[in-house]
């Protein structure tokens, strides 16, 4: 319940749009960004794959990121 997945995009050291497993959508930051988060967000295959990547890195991989740090 504690993990989120996030990925981020951007340019030049400029976020202009985030997906976030919390949230469960894109959001836009620019005016590129946002109209990005527009068409992704339209796109159902898109969300339920970005949505699926918590379930398939994050819970599959916590257990040996966090024996590695002990």
């Amino acid at each position: 319940k504690d993990i989120e997945f996030i990925r981020s995009y951007y340019y030049n050291k400029l976020e202009f749009t985030r997906f976030s497993s919390s949230v469960g959508k894109y959001v836009g930051f620019t005016e590129y960004g946002v109209r990005n988060a527009e068409y992704w967000n339209n796109n159902p295959s898109e969300l339920s794959a970005m949505k699926a990547q918590k379930e398939v890195y994050c819970l599959n991989h916590v257990q040996n990121d966090y024996n590695n740090m002990l």
